[in-house]
């Protein structure tokens, strides 16, 4: 090739081979070493420092609770106190304060009775025990025992005139839908003046289990 060294070799009657000389190990030694070097040099182009900052702030959740509450046995609750020797026609009134204890405003207070042992008086729908609610914009005028009560403020309908028993009663116009606040309920069952003599000698426990339900939700 042209530019190479030519090396020349005796042969019998007096010719000369020649052949090209071999290159340098060490010269493709070095171009191989300026290779990587150049690569290493375009990779290093990819690297760079970049600029950062960080801020943070915090705030602090907590959930709400939904209580209601009866009040303490007495003049605030006499749901506890029973009455016996019934005769149709007969009433019992018996007041409650209904309370809101909880952080949160409630969207409903519903009423559900339930009776055991149970009776003519609380399973006979017509001639059974009837119940109705009211509630006074002030603290009721208890009288007696026996007790009865009148409202020296002004009185709404809670539950209109129904059967003693029911499941999830929804209760209107009521103020303790709002956190902190009272309802003065009364109850009055009435024995119903039709009722024949198979409701002679009757007896029922009633329960009343009043329960509320959170607003909806919304943003805060």
């Amino acid at each position: 090739m042209k530019g190479e060294p030519i090396l020349t070799t005796p042969l019998p009657g007096g010719r000369r081979h020649e052949r090209p000389r071999r290159r340098s190990r060490t010269r493709k030694l070095v171009a191989s070493v300026a290779l990587l070097g150049a690569a290493a040099s375009i990779a290093g182009l990819g690297t760079f420092a970049t600029f950062t900052s960080t801020t943070s702030a915090n705030h602090t959740v907590a959930s709400g609770t939904v209580t209601i509450a009866l009040g303490a046995t007495g003049p605030a609750n006499r749901l506890t106190v029973g009455a016996t020797a019934l005769a149709p026609g007969d009433t019992i009134q018996r007041n409650v304060d209904l309370i809101n204890q909880g952080s949160l405003d409630l969207a409903s207070v519903t009423l559900t009775t339930t009776a055991s042992p149970t009776s003519l008086l609380d399973s006979d729908a017509t001639n059974g025990l009837q119940m109705v609610i009211d509630k006074c914009s002030v603290a009721w005028t208890e009288s007696g025992p026996p007790y009865t009560y009148t409202c020296s403020g002004s009185t709404t309908s809670v539950l209109a005139t129904r059967p003693v028993i029911g499941a999830t009663l929804a209760l209107s116009n009521l103020g303790s839908l709002t956190s902190g606040a009272t309802d003065r309920l009364r109850i009055t069952l009435t024995f119903p003046s039709g009722a024949g003599n198979t409701l002679q000698n009757q007896s029922s426990t009633i329960t009343y289990a009043f329960t509320g339900t959170q607003r909806t939700g919304t943003n805060k």
